[in-house]
């Protein structure tokens, strides 16, 4: 029998393992990013410098309080071998593999135990960002040789980011779908690409494209047909738009007059409701949260408001919803207050600590 409203602390392939076939109701998740961040759950094996921190010393911490108590870093990452002393990375984190393509695969690996887990009216909602060729400082930082991360030049490797086959110099490696694509070839259905729309987004220094103020959350399910509450969802029409007023129009018509009932009937299709009698339309693929800070968090933490309708659609009342990379524990926070029950897998105990805080804090109580 599965343990419910619990954390698992393992590695997201251990974690799912412990999962029955067909036993969760929906999945929302997001995974790391491909090559964004390293979230401090490796061990260094080797190399020149027994003191070296594998990270720069900028200590870039994003202006996030609790960075050392994650262990994460959020610049100069190190991936399979460290650029300053040349130790090796023992690690069961996502995220840093050496291409794009390791990436995609791993993920699918992931995304493919998840679809054994579902049940068949199940799905999943994927929040993936991009990535760039290059945007980790170009061509890496090389070693002061008054710092203590002083190593022989010709251990000293650039971030692989900087040189990738296949891709230039500045590329949008374009994740999102490259993901989104191969889940689909291995058997999930891809229902559909919404677009978060960040009116907040976060600044940059770039000055030869537009400032990215948007991610996807990837609407994928495990059948044809699948659990999908859209009136959960429903979105109030604004007053004076062509929508309300087509639908106030067609509805004052009487019932017993046949043209004037079939309008009304065609409003009806096109329309819907909502309790209090208002016109609503089915909601739309741009959804525009704002980020929210946190008083406490990791990196990728995303709003509260930002799952709440893919919990309500695409969970039911007392249903369960998983989170394969649980972080912080906002999916489970959000699945508590909307009545559902949560699993949650992460690998960091830091962060399993956090998100327990966090639950008790926001649901007054952890069970």
């Amino acid at each position: 029998m599965l343990e419910l409203n619990k954390i698992i602390n393992a590695d997201v392939f251990a974690g799912l393992r412990t999962l029955p076939d067909n036993s969760i109701d929906c999945c929302v998740t997001s995974p790391p990013y491909y090559a964004l961040r390293d979230y401090g759950t490796a061990t260094w094996v080797g190399g020149n410098n027994p003191d070296c921190r594998h990270r720069r010393e900028s200590h870039n911490t994003g202006h996030y309080k609790n960075f050392d108590e994650m262990g994460a870093v959020s610049d100069a990452i190190q991936k399979e071998v460290c650029s300053y002393c040349g130790a090796v990375r023992i690690d069961k984190q996502l995220g840093l593999e050496q291409t794009p393509e390791k990436y995609i695969e791993k993920m699918c690996d992931v995304f493919m135990e998840v679809f054994r887990v579902l049940k068949p009216s199940g799905t999943l909602w994927l929040n993936i960002g991009d990535s760039y060729v290059g945007s980790m400082k170009g061509k890496g930082h090389k070693p002061d040789e008054n710092s203590n991360h002083l190593q022989p030049k010709a251990s000293w490797i650039e971030p692989i980011t900087a040189k990738l086959d296949g891709y230039k110099p500045k590329d949008m490696i374009g994740i999102p779908f490259m993901l989104a694509f191969a889940l689909r070839s291995k058997g999930w259905y891809l229902r559909q690409d919404i677009i978060w729309h960040k009116p907040n987004p976060m600044p940059e220094s770039t000055k030869d494209r537009c400032v990215k103020s948007h991610e996807y959350i990837f609407l994928m399910s495990k059948s044809s047909k699948y659990y999908f509450d859209y009136k959960a969802i429903l979105t109030p029409i604004a007053d004076g738009t062509h929508d309300n007023n087509f639908a106030r129009e067609n509805l004052k018509y009487s019932d017993d007059n046949n043209v004037n009932q079939w309008a009304r009937g065609s409003a009806k299709k096109i329309f819907n409701y909502l309790p209090n009698g208002e016109p609503a339309a089915i909601k739309r693929s741009v959804w525009s949260v704002p980020t929210k800070a946190e008083p406490e968090h990791h990196f990728a933490c995303f709003p509260q408001k930002l799952i709440t309708d893919c919990i309500l659609a695409g969970c039911p009342e007392n249903g369960i919803v998983l989170d394969p990379f649980f972080g912080s524990g906002t999916t489970g926070v959000v699945a508590r207050k909307l009545n559902r029950n949560f699993i949650g897998i992460e690998l960091n105990p830091k962060y399993c600590v956090i998100a327990e805080r966090k639950l008790r804090r926001e649901l007054g109580m952890f069970d």
